[in-house]
């Protein structure tokens, strides 16, 4: 295999396979290591190795990647519905988050995740690179939830989450959340992250005593699921995704407050 070194034509194997519109970079890179990718016909696992576009032969899972301009980028909001999964298939036979993907040639993926029984707002993307900067924690893009949790929530209780929940023995950055309203033995919270691990949520509140009932996402940055019922899409603007990626400081400004459509739904055990 030739060895290529850093150069102008030259580009990593994780950012070759994102461009192509596959997987994010961090999939991507999960692809390697897992060893599902070759380079001029053997198999590369590691992250380091750069190719040059034109010159060398990439393949994904035995499939000939081609690493033509860069396609057009499209972004798409998606409500997610409970009860599916958010990746591209599921070895236990569940719906996925494919079920819902929106007609488009573009080879679109996922940005980031919500739990099974999670419903909300969700991006997909055929730009990995676009994908890698909205889903990392350095660009504190802020995603907000509607949730619902058994028992009460003390002033003392959102103090501690707002200085940073320690979760699977590491300080997460503080869980900013305040109480909507109370209906008999259940709070409905309206919250904010700007990082995520697996089961964030469910594990913050866990760790002050309140067993989570309900999750829903409603915003990404300054992105919202507006009118869009489970399962439907829309395709976002030019200016929507320029705030995407923008950054704190640049995005547009805007208050918005939990759906006010969303009823209490006391219905969950």
């Amino acid at each position: 295999m030739i060895a290529r070194e850093a150069g102008s034509n030259t580009i990593r194997l994780n950012k070759a396979i994102a461009r192509a519109g596959l997987a994010s970079r961090r999939s991507a890179d999960e692809m390697i290591t897992q060893g599902r990718v070759r380079l001029n016909g053997e198999v590369v696992t590691d992250l380091g190795t750069l190719l040059e576009p034109g010159r060398d032969l990439l393949e994904v899972d035995g499939n000939t990647v081609r690493l033509e301009e860069k396609p057009r980028t499209e972004v798409w909001a998606l409500y997610k519905p409970k009860n599916c999964v958010s990746t591209m298939d599921d070895p236990r036979g569940r719906p996925t988050i494919r079920d819902h993907f929106p007609r488009t040639k573009a080879r679109l993926f996922p940005v980031g995740r919500l739990d099974y029984d999670a419903e909300g707002l969700i991006l997909l993307t055929n730009d990995g690179d676009l994908a890698q900067r909205v889903a990392h924690p350095s660009a504190m893009v802020k995603k907000v939830y509607l949730v619902k949790v058994k028992g009460l929530v003390s002033p003392q209780a959102l103090a501690q989450l707002a200085e940073g929940p320690v979760l699977d023995g590491r300080r997460k950055k503080g869980v900013r959340a305040r109480v909507l309203h109370v209906i008999n033995d259940k709070t409905w919270l309206e919250v904010k992250l700007t990082e995520g691990i697996q089961h964030h949520i469910k594990k913050a509140f866990a760790s002050i005593g309140n067993r989570v009932l309900k999750i829903k996402r409603y915003q990404i940055g300054q992105v919202t699921l507006g009118e869009l019922e489970p399962g439907q899409t829309r395709l976002l603007s030019a200016g929507d995704v320029e705030t995407l990626v923008a950054g704190p400081s640049k995005s547009r400004r805007k208050k918005t407050s939990p759906p006010q459509r969303q009823k209490a739904d006391d219905g969950v055990k």
